[in-house]
C-alpha cells in the first residue's frame, strides 16, 4: 500500500464544516498563562480593529508596505492567499460577517491561478483562501478549485530528482533544478487533494519532495540553506545556494521557519516519524539561535547576527510551527517558546504607535540581499500572527479553518 493510501484510510482530514456564524470562544486544549492570554487577546482585537478600518479600501492583494501603506498585486503574486486568509482569521475571532464577505470576494479573484503551472506557490495561494473557504462554508466550488490548483502544482514535479521545481515556467531551462525550503509549505495542498479525491498521487509527490528536502537541506547542526540545486536532467544533487539568505552556508530565518512548520505538517498528514525528527532538529537550531528579545534576525548565521535586521514574519511562522510541533511531540517546551515568540511580536512588533499604518505587524524583512523590503510590513506576518494566536486561544476554531488533525 502506498504511503498516501495508508494516510487516506486513516485520516479524517478535509471534512468541510459549514458555518454561517461563530460559536463562543472554544476552550483551549491547554492552559494559557494569564499574561500571555491577555496580551494575545489584545493583539487579536487590535488586528481586527485594524482590518475593520483598512479592509474596505484594499484594492488588490497586499504584497508589502511602502511608507506604511500596502502596495498591491492584482493577480496575487505568490502571497495572494494570505489576504483572504487573514480576513478568515478576523472572522473566526470576531464573528463579524463583513470579514467573511470580504474573504470570499478576495478569494474569488484568485480563480485564474488554478491553472498556473509557472509557480510552486499554489499552496500559499489556495490553502488559506480556497481550502479554508470550503471548510468554513461547505461550498464545493472552493474544494474543486483547490484540487485543480493541486493538479497544476504536481506538473512541476521532477521524477528523476524527486522534487517540485520552485521557479520558472515548465519549458524554461533556467532554474529547472532549483529547490527551495519554502516549498515545504505548499505540500499540504497536495495532501488535501489526495484526501478529497482518493487519488494517492498528490500525497505521494508531496512525500517524495519532503524526503528529498530532508536528505539535502539540513546540516548536522540543524540549520538549513534557502536553496538546493539539482541537475534537472539526472536529478543528481549539486549543492546548496541562496537567494534570500546571506550565503549558501548561512541560515535564512524565514526559510528555517517554513521548514519547521512544513515538516511538522507532512508528519501530521503521513505519520512518518522521520519528518517529525527533522522538524525538531530545525526547531532546536532556530531556538538556540534566537536573541533574548525573541524576534528573529533575518538570517541566523549572517556575520552581524544576532545584532542585525529583524524579520518578525519569521517569528510568526515559527510560532505556528512550534505550536504544531509541541502537539505532535507532546513536548511542552515548544509551546512555551511559541508563546514567547507570539508575546514578543505582540509587545515589540505591532504598528500600534502609527496613525497611518495599514498592516498589523511591523519589523519584517522580505529580501535583505536585494535591499527589497527591509523592515517593512508583509501580509504573511499578519496572517501567521493571527493564526498562531488563534491556535492558542481558539484551537477548535482554527482546526475548523485549516485542519490540525493527525493521522
Amino acid at each position: 500500500m502506498s504511503v498516501s493510501r495508508r494516510a487516506l484510510l486513516t485520516t479524517a482530514a478535509g471534512t468541510a464544516v459549514a458555518a454561517t456564524s461563530i460559536a463562543p470562544p472554544a476552550q483551549a486544549a491547554q492552559k494559557v498563562p494569564g499574561h500571555a492570554a491577555a496580551t494575545l487577546g489584545a493583539t487579536a482585537d487590535y488586528a481586527v480593529a485594524k482590518l475593520r478600518a483598512v479592509a474596505p479600501g484594499v484594492s488588490g492583494f497586499p504584497v508589502g508596505t511602502k511608507f506604511e501603506k500596502w502596495t498591491y498585486s492584482q493577480n496575487g503574486d505568490w502571497v495572494g492567499g494570505f489576504w483572504p486568509g487573514t480576513l478568515w482569521m478576523a472572522w473566526l475571532h470576531s464573528g463579524e460577517e463583513r470579514f467573511r464577505t470580504l474573504a470570499l470576494a478576495s478569494a474569488e479573484k484568485l480563480a485564474p491561478r488554478q491553472d498556473d503551472t509557472g509557480t510552486h506557490d499554489l499552496g500559499f495561494l489556495f490553502y488559506p483562501s480556497w481550502v479554508t473557504a470550503w471548510r468554513l462554508t461547505g461550498d464545493d466550488k472552493w474544494r474543486t478549485g483547490a484540487i485543480r490548483a493541486a493538479s497544476s502544482l504536481i506538473r512541476r514535479y521532477n521524477p528523476k530528482g524527486r522534487f517540485i521545481r520552485a521557479w520558472g515556467a515548465l519549458n524554461d531551462p533556467a532554474n529547472a533544478g532549483r529547490v527551495i525550503m519554502d516549498t515545504m509549505m505548499n505540500l499540504d495542498l497536495l495532501a488535501f487533494a489526495s484526501s478529497q479525491t482518493g487519488d494517492g498521487k498528490y500525497l505521494d509527490i508531496a512525500v517524495e519532495h519532503a524526503r528529498t528536502t530532508q536528505r539535502n537541506f539540513p546540516r548536522p547542526d540543524g540549520s538549513t540553506p534557502h536553496v538546493y540545486d539539482f541537475d534537472p536532467a539526472s536529478g543528481a544533487p549539486l549543492g546548496p545556494g541562496t537567494v534570500q539568505g546571506y550565503s549558501p552556508a548561512s541560515c535564512w530565518s524565514r526559510g528555517q521557519a517554513w521548514g519547521i512548520y512544513g515538516f511538522t505538517t507532512i508528519y501530521r498528514r503521513t505519520g512518518q516519524r522521520e519528518f517529525l525528527t527533522t522538524a525538531r532538529k530545525l526547531a532546536d537550531f532556530a531556538l538556540g539561535a534566537l536573541s533574548p528579545d525573541h524576534v528573529p534576525v533575518w538570517d541566523y548565521l549572517a556575520p552581524q547576527a544576532p545584532h542585525d535586521i529583524k524579520d518578525a514574519s519569521a517569528g510568526a511562522v515559527m510560532a505556528c510551527g512550534l505550536l504544531d510541533l509541541s502537539r505532535a511531540t507532546g513536548e511542552p517546551r515548544y509551546r512555551e517558546e511559541a508563546l514567547k515568540l507570539l508575546t514578543a511580536l505582540s509587545e515589540t512588533c505591532l504598528t500600534r504607535k502609527s496613525t497611518r499604518a495599514d498592516a498589523v505587524v511591523a519589523r519584517c524583512t522580505r529580501n535583505r540581499p536585494s535591499e527589497d523590503g527591509v523592515e517593512i510590513s508583509l501580509p504573511y506576518a499578519d496572517y501567521y500572527l493571527l493564526e498562531g494566536i488563534l491556535r492558542v486561544l481558539r484551537p477548535d476554531d482554527i482546526d475548523r479553518a485549516i485542519d490540525l488533525s493527525m493521522v
